[in-house]
């Protein structure tokens, strides 16, 4: 138990096997208690949300049992999307949230977010003091009053109310959506909202069964909405994934429409209401190149930070940005929420669609795509790729051709023995042929 628990979005891993146990999700209910006391709480009031994984009940029931044992008040909401919970824990006045979700991993993974009281997620340095206590070799009970845990059952009310608020609130009669829930936590909430608007909506992966979270569906598999759009006549598909912190959309033809496009469109509305702060938009070094192109004609800055949600938003607090995401269908809208919101995006995108009159696929019709060229290749070993000569070059030399047409990315899995080479290039021929040299300068050095 001495291996680094949080990874970049919480601790996460395959249920019943180290960390996500019963044991250890006993000890972070225990641990997290602490580190609040240990800043000033007294009381340690923690909502809890999950999605509809078989194993949220076991996780669910073991962390409430560490909190109690150590005199916390627990508020659970049962199944709620990620930025449902994230909300609450700020409007509720608790001192953290937690979050049960492996968010659009299959349901044998199960995954553990904790958030502040703020709504954001934990510092580095408070996940690291509650990973201290969690893998110390010894944690005594104290002698204390014991806490209780409470289920709330107006908690999707409340989360209803907040989103329809934020987004405006507009009407969208006669607007026609398809919904793929992805047969997780947003499986009542996505559809409820969008009929409370007035929309007519065909619902999708509504029926979790604990075991087909994400399965065929959802976010993942947006194919399945975008043929319902087309056999239905709709205006629109939502796909959220099984936390519903993002969305992806198709359009009325039935194309599934690029992320990079919902972002453009998301900035270039919110610019154009004056109302997008410091002109800048936030996205992750995996946006294409043609979204910045696109941006900066309407006088927009793009600013890139490395790959996850998380980097993006400390960026944009940072900053004071407020508009930010990543091409995976993740969006942030800070003036609103703390993390990613696939229902909020979604009544963004559609008020977006009424105030204009116009369809999605001409709204996403805002900038260019420039080629790519992706490769993954097996290595050897990981050794820097600045100290491997050849591929040095063979990427300086790429970057030089490309100039300010094109980019180059070079980086190890972080989770396999693999390379992954991409290039993007306005000229598509020069982006494959620069890809092949990279690759060929890696298989005569680290390949096998």
């Amino acid at each position: 138990m001495r291996t680094p628990l949080f990874g970049t979005d919480g601790i996460r891993g395959i249920a019943n096997q180290w960390p996500i146990t019963p044991e250890v999700a006993l000890r972070i209910g225990r641990a997290v208690a602490r580190v609040l006391a240990a800043n000033g709480s007294k009381k340690h009031k923690v909502v809890i949300g999950k999605d509809t994984r078989l194993s949220g009940y076991m996780l669910e029931t073991a962390i409430t049992s560490g909190l109690v044992s150590e005199g916390s008040r627990v508020l659970l909401t049962g199944p709620a999307p990620t930025p449902a919970v994230a909300h609450l824990t700020s409007s509720m006045g608790c001192d953290a949230g937690i979050m049960l979700t492996a968010s659009h991993n299959p349901y044998q993974d199960n995954g553990i977010k904790i958030f502040g009281p703020n709504g954001f997620k934990l510092s580095d340095q408070l996940e690291h003091e509650v990973e201290k206590l969690i893998l110390a070799d010894d944690l005594p009970y104290p002698e204390c009053d014991m806490g209780k845990a409470i289920r709330i059952d107006d908690a999707m009310g409340r989360y209803i109310e907040f989103t329809k608020n934020a987004a405006g609130a507009n009407s969208l009669d006669g607007l026609k959506v398809v919904v793929d829930c992805a047969n997780g936590a947003g499986y009542h909430v996505g559809p409820l909202i969008l009929q409370e608007l007035g929309a007519e909506v065909i619902k999708l992966a509504t029926h979790p069964d604990g075991c087909n979270i994400n399965e065929n569906c959802g976010a993942l598999h947006p194919e399945n909405a975008a043929a319902v759009v087309k056999a239905h006549g709709a205006d629109v598909g939502i796909c959220l994934d099984g936390d519903a912190d993002r969305v992806i959309f198709c359009d009325e033809t039935g194309a599934v429409v690029d992320g990079d496009r919902v972002l453009c469109l998301c900035a270039k509305a919110l610019k154009a209401q004056g109302k997008l702060r410091g002109d800048t938009l936030v996205a992750t070094v995996m946006s294409n190149l043609g979204l910045r192109d696109a941006l900066a004609a309407d006088g927009i800055a793009l600013e890139t930070t490395g790959v996850g949600d998380r980097l993006v938003l400390e960026c944009m607090r940072k900053n004071d940005y407020n508009l930010g995401g990543e091409n995976s269908g993740h969006i942030i809208y800070s003036d609103h929420a703390t993390t990613g919101d696939g229902i909020m995006s979604a009544l963004m995108v559609l008020s977006m669609m009424r105030e204009k009159g116009l369809p999605l696929s001409e709204l996403a019709d805002c900038m260019n795509i420039y080629p790519q060229v992706l490769l993954g290749l097996d290595v050897t070993e990981k050794p820097p790729i600045e100290e491997i000569p050849d591929v040095h070059a063979a990427i300086l030399s790429a970057q030089t051709l490309f100039a300010d047409h094109g980019r180059v990315l070079v980086r190890y899995s972080g989770t396999e023995r693999k390379i992954r080479i991409l290039t993007e290039c306005s000229d598509a021929e020069l982006a494959r042929e620069q890809a092949d040299h990279i690759a060929s300068a890696v298989q005569k050095t680290i390949g096998v």
